[in-house]
């Protein structure tokens, strides 16, 4: 990591909310919950917390082929709301391909993913 990039890794825990105002992750209750039930993790600023999204397509383009792909993106929530969402700090993790939607044992195709960030 550039040290460019460093000193922004603790702005989600120095920056200043505003109550009713959401501009970042930090700033909403499952955030706030998250820091509650681990006040181990949410003590250190450094840690890194991360956001997973995911969304299938078809790579044939037609409706017609059961076919899919469903690629996975991490996103570094610690940097400011202008540099979480850049592509440089968005992360390709795995790409499930898959005959139809793995929405009822996604938590299996992400093991591996959470094996490696564990």
């Amino acid at each position: 990591m550039s040290p460019r990039t460093a000193e922004h890794m603790t702005w989600h825990q120095s920056h200043d909310a505003v109550d009713g105002v959401m501009v970042h992750p930090s700033d909403g209750e499952a955030w706030k919950h998250f820091n509650s039930v681990h006040p181990h993790f949410s003590a250190e600023s450094w840690n890194v917390r991360l956001g997973l999204c995911t969304d299938g397509f078809n790579p044939f383009g037609s409706f017609a082929s059961p076919y899919s792909c469903w690629p996975v993106k991490l996103t570094v929530y610690n940097l400011p709301p202008g540099m979480c969402m850049r592509t440089e700090f968005m992360f390709l993790s795995i790409v499930i391909p898959c005959p139809s939607s793995p929405v009822w044992n996604i938590d299996v195709c992400l093991q591996p993913l959470i094996d490696e960030l564990a």
